[in-house]
This record gives structure tokens, sequence and C-alpha cells, in this order.
């Protein structure tokens, strides 16, 4: 494990050394807000506009979720329960973590929202999913955690992961925030909960210059090495390609040993850059990737996959 989650009696020593998080957690109403916010700016003018308002309806809805129905402390996150050994593997790895009933309360509540911001065809992708068994939903979550694109239409898709993902977040902010990079190795996916990122975005602010890479499921970052593969940790032969010019603050960064690329984003070109509303907004930069023959190393929960990786 490359990032370590700190327990309680390890925080104030951490605190006190003044050393960049090697984790940053979200904070969820900021984070809805801007991500909706930078959505509706992004679709100005955009050939995906109706899009990338869906997604930001989405986000809105979210928030309203996680706001009149948020959840209950998890047992197993509580202080007294939480050791060492738990805190430094993952702890809220998808793969393994049993998720509570409660997500399918979130969709619920989330496709309620989404009711009466959607159009006819979004309406009946929602009330299929509204008529949908609890153990279908069950293994469409199942599919979804497991990359089994394929195996999920992607308008379901969308709400399930977005329900998924307020599940996870609110997890995230059960457990310590506080972290320690142990090594450089093994991240290239979420230290917290093992998923994919989104993309990257390197900082201006309190942790100016340095990089972090944005979960695509319980919306954590974590600090990874910019001038190395966010996939593989290779560093010989990376590139970065813009369709604007040199200096946008959207690239994607591709690396030939993997042959895969992420997009990496910089807040001195574009403070209001947001990992999840950039990476869509720039899906032209994914089509020209894929043409040049990389593949995608990691998922934005409006886009997946049509095929299996």
């Amino acid at each position: 494990m490359s990032i370590r989650i700190l327990p309680d009696t390890e925080i104030k020593q951490a605190a006190a050394s003044f050393q960049s998080p090697a984790l940053l957690f979200a904070n969820p109403k900021n984070l809805y807000q801007r991500r909706a916010k930078r959505l509706r700016d992004l679709a100005q003018n955009h050939p995906l506009a109706d899009y990338l308002l869906f997604a930001a309806d989405i986000a809105d809805c979210q928030l309203t979720v996680l706001e009149q129905h948020p959840i209950a402390q998890d047992p197993r996150l509580k202080k007294e329960n939480l050791s060492e050994q738990f805190l430094a593997s993952r702890p809220l790895d998808h793969q393994t973590w049993q998720r509570d009933p409660i997500w399918r309360e979130i969709l619920t509540a989330l496709l309620a929202q989404m009711k009466a911001k959607s159009n006819e065809q979004t309406q009946q992708t929602i009330e299929l999913l509204e008529k949908t068994s609890t153990a279908e939903l069950e293994l469409l979550a199942d599919k979804l955690l497991k990359q089994e694109f394929a195996q999920v239409s992607a308008d379901k898709a969308v709400f399930i992961w977005a329900a998924l993902s307020l599940y996870w977040l609110q997890l995230a902010q059960q457990i310590p925030h506080a972290s320690n990079a142990e090594s450089a190795d093994d991240l290239h996916i979420c230290p917290v909960c093992s998923a994919a990122p989104v993309a990257s975005v390197v900082h201006f602010d309190a942790t100016q210059g340095l990089r972090y890479v944005h979960c695509s499921l319980c919306e954590s970052e974590w600090n990874i090495v910019r001038a190395k593969c966010s996939n593989c940790n290779q560093a010989q032969h990376l590139d970065y390609w813009s369709i604007d010019n040199e200096f946008a603050a959207v690239k994607t960064e591709t690396c030939g040993d993997c042959h895969s690329y992420l997009k990496i984003m910089y807040q001195d070109k574009d403070p209001h850059v947001e990992a999840v509303a950039d990476d869509l907004a720039n899906i032209f930069l994914d089509i020209e990737m894929e043409e040049k023959g990389f593949a995608r190393s990691g998922l934005n929960p409006f886009m997946f996959p049509n095929e299996e990786a």
C-alpha cells in the first residue's frame, strides 16, 4: 500500500509535520456545487450542451439527497472498530466492502429528484429503474464496480453510479482524514476505495504545483508525482496533448510504455477546472487519443465505455 490512512493516535503527530497531505477528502457540499456550476459554464456554446446540463442536474440532485437523506454512521467505521491494519489496506475497497442497502434508498431519492428535471427519454429510464427489483439493482451495481460496463446500459449506469458514489463519498467522511505517503507504487487506483481515477489536477493554492488524482467513486484525491505515468509509474515516454494550444488548461497525458492516457488539468491556467466536469467537456480529446491508439486508464461517471476493456 503506497498511501496509508492514519489512525487517530497518529493524526496529531502528522499534522505537526507540515507535510503536504497525501490524501485530500472531498467537501461534499462544495464539491457538488462547484461541479454543477462548472458543467453549466462549460455547456455554453458546447456541442454537447444538453448532456453537460443533464450532468449538472445530477450533481444538484446528489447534493439535495445528501442534505435531505444523509446516511447514518456505519458501525464498521466507528473509531473503536478501526484498526491500523484496516486503515492501511484500502478501507473502503469496493471489491470487498459489503454495501449497505441504504445505497438503494439513495438511488430512489436521486431518481425522484431527477424526474422533474428530465426529458421524456430520461424519464423512461428513471421509470425502468424504479421498477427494477432489488436483486437486479444489486447485480447491476456489482457489474459496474467490477468494470463490466458492457453489461449495463449507459443510461442506467449513470444513475446507479451516482447513487453508489454518493454512498461511498459519505463513507469516506467517516474515516480519519490524515494519511502518509509510503511509496510511489500502486497509485493507479484510489487508496481509499480502489476505484479508477477520473483525471488529475495540478493545484495552485496550499498544495501549489502538486498533482492530485481524483477518484471516480468516493471523490477523494491522492497525490502522485507529476513526471510519472499515473497508470504504470514509468517516466520515460510521456507526452502531453491538447486541442487548443500548449497553454491549454486541460491536456491528456499519454504513456508510451503502457499505452494509456489520462487527462491532466492545471489550476494555474484556469482556477475553475473541476475533474469530472472538465474531463467530460473535453471528450474530443478522448476521441483523438483513441485514434492514436491509447486506452483510457480512468473513468468518468457520466461517460461509461461501450465495450469491456
